[in-house]
């Protein structure tokens, strides 16, 4: 009996001990209901209701709001906050790893976590309620980024990309540049996998298929430095003489440069039939199919979304959201904002505006 009893004993001692370091007991993972998009717009004038510090890889801001909640990120995990009062509806930290980055796609927020000198650990979570959808190993560079659209999470460095699928959990493709090449950016939307690449004494822009991996075409660029600003029905791109972009069928430029608008960061975003570009402190909607200008306004912040469906935007335009008519840029609706700070990008979730920048998220009510 003695040796019954001390041999259970040691059980216990060892199932404790293997416990502690396990990685069940170094997860914190709470779940929560689904919430609406609560009722009503802006107020005339509206104030910081709160605020949260947010954690990305590429220091960048980040499109982070779901339904009516905020997603942000930390050192250890991911949060979804309530969007009305900033509380926490959920989250999923993990106190033995680093997150590398996280994204949303197809409802899910993907993260991406290093336990040792690279990012080995990959997370789906469901970004109404955080319940798991699936957890797998990965192989991923440390500096690696994560950029997700509909039915694609991507992760890319300067060795290559790699594609997932958030709903499943499977890698779909891999691509690595050629020897004589580096990749310099890459992005993921609707037209696809779109890379930054510099070849020898080329510098190329390459669009692949995002389900496949199959090039669909490539395209030299004139100048000497190119950034990737956004990737939606057409591709938006940063060079030396201005935003450019390039239809996604066949990588032909559309329409004239945006002139003067390659100061700085240049943010651009699909939303509906336009694209919605902020450059040089000017905020331009530029037809997907053609290229062609629609309207252009002064603006401190990009637009993310529609503040109504398929008909208007918010534009963040110094301590200002303006609510404007996607076809024509005519102001419909105003609200005076608080502390109100440039750079980022802006949502309208009911009677909150969402202003999510480089290292925070604020929230106006």
């Amino acid at each position: 009996m003695w040796l019954w009893t001390a041999a259970t004993l040691a059980l216990v001692v060892v199932a404790a001990l293997l416990w502690r370091g396990s990685d069940a007991a170094a997860t914190e993972s709470t779940t929560a209901g689904p919430a609406g998009v609560p009722p009503g717009t802006p107020a005339g004038a509206v104030s910081a209701a709160w605020t949260s510090a947010t954690t990305t890889a590429d220091g960048a801001a980040r499109v982070s709001v779901h339904g009516g909640r905020v997603v942000v990120g930390d050192e250890h995990g991911v949060r979804a906050l309530d969007a009305g009062t900033g509380e926490e509806a959920w989250r999923y930290h993990r106190a033995n790893a680093v997150l590398c980055d996280w994204t949303l796609a197809s409802g899910r927020v993907v993260a991406a976590f290093r336990t040792e000198d690279r990012c080995d650990e990959a997370v789906a979570l469901v970004a109404d309620t955080g319940v798991r959808a699936w957890t797998r190993n990965v192989d991923l560079r440390a500096d690696m980024t994560l950029h997700g659209t509909d039915g694609i999470v991507l992760a890319s460095s300067p060795t290559g990309v790699v594609t997932l699928d958030p709903v499943g959990d499977n890698t779909r493709w891999r691509q690595a540049p050629t020897e004589d090449c580096r990749l310099l950016d890459a992005d993921v939307g609707a037209a696809g996998v779109v890379v930054v690449q510099r070849c020898a004494d080329a510098l190329q822009l390459r669009l692949f298929d995002g389900y496949a991996g199959s090039a669909t075409w490539t395209r030299d660029l004139a100048g000497e430095t190119a950034t990737l600003a956004g990737v939606d029905r057409a591709v938006v791109v940063a060079e030396d003489d201005g935003v450019h972009l390039y239809a996604a069928a066949d990588g032909t430029p559309l329409g004239a440069p945006v002139r003067d608008a390659a100061e700085g960061t240049v943010l651009a975003q699909g939303v509906g039939d336009a694209v919605l570009v902020l450059a040089g402190g000017t905020l331009t909607a530029l037809d997907q199919e053609t290229g062609e200008p629609r309207w252009e306004t002064p603006a401190t912040g990009l637009p993310t979304g529609a503040a109504a469906p398929g008909t208007a935007v918010p534009v963040a335009d110094h301590g200002a959201v303006v609510v404007r008519d996607l076809a024509t840029g005519t102001e419909l609706g105003r609200s005076d904002v608080a502390g109100l700070r440039g750079g980022g990008l802006t949502t309208v979730i009911g009677p909150v505006v969402v202003l999510q920048l480089p290292d925070r998220v604020i929230a106006f009510r």
